[in-house]
């Protein structure tokens, strides 16, 4: 028990000064901050919607996009790969109605092969057994293409899985810190950031699906038509912005063809070179998206082009030279702040889906600062309580195990900080679960050595005997504790992680300073002062 080489006093002593020192920025006031060293840690504890306040959205998704963009998908596949096939496959115009596909096979012999060639384009619905399109030939040359209530699902559970990475990119953009985001049921996900008291710039980022496309004009569409919202085969109207100003409400493109925002790699906020001081968002295309853009430039020199942002005609200038480098710039009207935004969402991604707000509440700060007084009070009784009860019941050994705890405390601080965790309510009732957890060690350390002095042990051998023979014990009943939080860390969300970082970080302090520091401390006393009777 004496045998606590100076190393080790060092180094505990090192643990337990870095462990303060990172938590007292998220205990010091901000006035006291101002004059923080900047070469020491700046971190602090965040405070998670139920502590700082904050905004929550409540965000759903319509199956019928999916749906839909499932079936142009397959449209643009099924020609590309009947195109492709050898010999050419030549079929009908593709029909589509309540989301199947139909189309006609020119020639009766080219059935099967046409079969053979669509069969790839289908797979698997996850674990159910059925494939995400049936495949008919109806009519000996008809050919149908229904998407199954599998696929279908299958269909939404990804671009949902997408749509929460992609809605985390841009609240990430924002330097927003821990925000919470999280499915509910098949269709709704939940954002909620803290310390956001207004919700409308969430609200822009978010209810935007970000899809960028750019389509060819169709020139040959009959004004009277598109003017009137309605399109010729093979082709779609869609609203022009400026068409008030213009004089053009609609403009009719070519549906197939074009290309789509995924191949983009970045996305800026600029200046137009040839109007300054207009914002415009400066856009990038990966080698794929460069070529087919080049391509598309090159063939169509002279032609006028759309740019369709969420399912409006942003802009529609026309191609006066090919575009080889694979950039190009967006020019709509904007101000600083609606390109830099745009700029956000494209870098993010488009939203797979189009997500809706059906909800939204801004919790105010006042009712995280009464949850923080009330959790500070039952803190402050709670803790005075026990290390009186230590100190009455144990003398010494008492005050040996309340310093470890209030350093227990420091250094559940300061990790927190250093991990940028999130402190919420029920992480509070972590906090002070573990205070009792870190007292539950040292009194059965305390009750071990008294045992073992009964027994008729000298006091260092009691010592030794007790701080060993708890130590499994404690060992075994946290390590238990751990996994549990672990699992709770791994399947819950929300607060329930807060709670479950609190927990985790709280045990492996609590064993650490019961065990390993008052050790520290009995052993410098047995050595200073060498007693002859032990009171505990």
């Amino acid at each position: 028990m004496l045998d606590f080489p100076p190393w080790k006093t060092i180094s505990l002593t090192l643990i337990l000064v870095v462990g303060v020192v990172l938590s007292l920025p998220s205990l010091l006031p901000a006035k006291v901050m101002e004059y923080w060293p900047s070469f020491l840690p700046q971190e602090t504890v965040n405070l998670g919607l139920d502590l700082a306040g904050g905004s929550h959205i409540l965000l759903e998704a319509d199956p019928a996009d999916v749906q839909k963009e499932q079936t142009e998908n397959m449209e643009g596949a099924v020609r590309n790969a009947l195109a492709n096939a050898e010999p050419e496959i030549r079929i009908g115009e593709i029909s589509v109605e309540n989301g199947a596909l139909s189309f006609m096979v020119r020639d009766a012999k080219q059935v099967d092969a046409a079969r053979e060639a669509i069969l790839p384009l289908t797979s698997g619905a996850g674990l159910t057994g059925q494939r995400d399109w049936d495949i008919e030939v109806r009519d000996t040359t008809r050919f149908v293409l229904t998407p199954t209530g599998a696929g279908l699902d299958q269909a939404v559970e990804d671009a949902m899985n997408s749509a929460v990475e992609v809605v985390r990119r841009r609240i990430d953009e924002l330097g927003t810190r821990e925000p919470t985001i999280i499915r509910q049921g098949a269709e709704r996900i939940v954002v909620q950031v803290p310390g956001l008291q207004d919700p409308e710039e969430l609200k822009e980022l978010l209810g935007r699906t970000a899809k960028l496309e750019f389509k060819l004009v169709d020139n040959q569409a009959d004004p009277n038509e598109t003017f009137a919202g309605r399109a010729r085969i093979g082709s779609e109207v869609y609203p022009f912005v400026d068409g008030e100003l213009s004089g053009q409400p609609n403009i009719a493109v070519r549906r197939l063809g074009g290309i789509k925002g995924d191949r983009l790699t970045g996305a800026q906020q600029g200046f137009d070179p040839q109007n300054p001081g207009q914002p415009v968002v400066n856009i990038q295309f990966d080698n794929q998206g460069a070529q087919t853009f080049a391509k598309l430039s090159t063939e169509n020199t002279g032609r006028q082009f759309a740019i369709i942002l969420d399912g409006e005609v942003i802009s529609a200038p026309t191609f006066n030279e090919p575009i080889l480098g694979g950039s190009a710039q967006i020019s709509g009207g904007f101000t600083v702040e609606t390109a830099n935004q745009l700029a956000i969402q494209l870098r993010s991604g488009a939203l797979p889906v189009e997500l809706k707000v059906v909800e939204e509440r801004t919790v105010g700060a006042d009712l995280g600062a009464e949850s923080i007084r009330a959790g500070v009070i039952a803190g402050l009784i709670g803790t005075a309580v026990v290390l009186l009860y230590m100190v009455l019941v144990y003398g010494r050994f008492g005050v040996y195990a309340n310093i470890a705890l209030v350093l227990n405390l420091f250094l559940i601080l300061g990790i927190m900080a250093l991990l940028n965790a999130t402190l919420t309510l029920p992480g509070i009732a972590g906090f002070i679960l573990t205070v009792g957890s870190a007292v539950d060690a040292n009194v059965l350390i305390n009750e071990r050595i008294g045992e073992e002095r009964r027994n008729g042990r000298r006091i260092i051998q009691a010592i030794e005997v007790g701080y060993r023979e708890a130590s499994r014990a404690i060992y075994d009943a946290n390590v238990t504790n751990v996994i549990a939080g672990g699992l709770l860390f791994f399947f819950g969300s929300g607060p329930i992680k807060g709670f479950a970082i609190v927990l985790i970080v709280g045990i492996v302090t609590s064993v650490f300073t019961a065990v390993f520091i008052t050790r520290m401390f009995v052993a410098g006393w047995l050595r200073r002062s060498r007693p002859k009777e032990l009171r505990i």
